[in-house]
């Protein structure tokens, strides 16, 4: 399919040899606990993907991300879950170390160090609690000298095992009582970090999406990114310029397994030429759609207009994405559903898209007051 050929080729550019790798590996060995594709991506240079070369990485813009995300998407539903948390923290990350000021020394020297020493960053911000305002932190930071103590955990967080450091969403309570949002840089290896057994599905097993745990973590001040009065809007600009980044990468990554089932539909002739041709329009335009939102995704993508055009291509695209797939195993047919679990497993992973914050139910009225004009605040 000429879509997923460009992906495929766009993901050989930056990371060559990983979709080979990759697609040797029997599916079910891909997506499952304990699974290789973690190692292999962190091997193949994927790390560095979005980093700025500057930092050592590969500068790659959003077009060239969704398309290696669309690749990754077709060959592993768990390792595109995974990685698209890493991905998400090096944009927001790396968006404030390219402007001077923004972190200090400390921080910047530490963000110098992930492309050498290939380190996976787990992202500590969405939770997976029904009814959870998605930017209220579930870990706490109290102040002690020269640092914070971190107590809380973070469940489900991807890539719990193979992370090198975790971006966390923390609130720091001082002594006026009133919760001051921050970012606190907390390497794996932290005395008192412990991880978890929590996922229990075996779709998408292979993220690691375990249980973080910190308690009493100690955390030095130069660790932890702050507004502060010199730079009010740090954190918010964080917050809005990684929301885009997540929303456009994890669906393009739920997408990258719909393709793959279009694309065998397609090669073994399976339907009529109509059942075929309506399969691959509807399977393209939800890759039209997410292709726009990246073509406007420019560095700085963190206003209200960027949120609002991510979050209605994610939302039509995870309305989309279960009927591709369902028309695409009912054309290729009984016997291909018997002779192999990975088509149907990779169908069923498509609707996980749907469980990634914010869900459809809490953007709409936030969506509807900014279609009829008004601000779009989402809780």
């Amino acid at each position: 399919m000429r879509s997923l050929d460009l992906a495929r080729s766009v993901c050989e550019r930056f990371h060559p040899g990983l979709l080979k790798e990759l697609d040797q590996i029997p599916y079910t060995d891909r997506e499952r606990p304990g699974s290789p594709v973690i190692d292999l991506f962190r091997i193949h240079g994927g790390v560095g993907l979005l980093i700025p070369e500057e930092y050592g990485g590969h500068g790659a813009d959003a077009m060239d991300a969704l398309r290696v995300q669309l690749a990754l998407g077709a060959v592993s539903p768990s390792l595109v879950a995974a990685v698209s948390m890493h991905h998400f923290t090096v944009a927001m990350l790396y968006s404030l170390a390219v402007k001077e000021g923004r972190l200090t020394d400390e921080q910047t020297a530490l963000l110098r160090r992930i492309v050498p020493d290939q380190q996976v960053m787990a992202s500590g911000w969405a939770e997976g609690r029904t009814a959870q305002n998605i930017l209220k932190p579930a870990v706490t930071a109290r102040p002690v000298r020269d640092g914070f103590l971190l107590t809380g955990a973070k469940k489900p967080c991807s890539l719990s095992r193979s992370m090198s450091l975790l971006t966390a969403s923390v609130a720091i309570h001082g002594d006026d009582g009133e919760p001051e949002l921050a970012l606190a840089l907390v390497p794996a290896d932290a005395p008192g970090l412990t991880v978890h057994p929590y996922w229990g599905n075996d779709l998408l097993a292979g993220a690691e999406s375990d249980e973080v745990r910190l308690e009493d973590v100690f955390v030095p001040a130069g660790m932890v990114v702050r507004a502060g009065a010199d730079d009010p809007h740090r954190l918010d600009d964080l917050q809005s310029a990684g929301f885009v980044w997540f929303e456009m990468l994890i669906s393009a990554g739920y997408a990258g397994g719909a393709l793959a089932l279009v694309e065998q539909v397609l090669e073994r002739e399976r339907g009529s030429v109509a059942e075929r041709a309506s399969l691959a329009v509807d399977m393209e335009t939800a890759v039209a759609l997410l292709e726009g939102v990246a073509r406007a995704t420019g560095p700085e993508p963190g206003d209200e207009e960027s949120v609002a055009r991510v979050l209605v291509a994610r939302y039509a695209v995870q309305n989309a994405l279960p009927d591709i797939a369902s028309r695409a195993l009912e054309l290729l047919g009984g016997l291909d559903f018997i002779s192999g679990s990975g088509p149907a497993q990779a169908a069923a992973a498509l609707r996980a898209l749907a469980f990634h914050p914010p869900s459809r139910a809490a953007a709409a009225e936030p969506l509807l007051r900014w279609f009829d004009g008004g601000e779009l605040v989402l809780a």
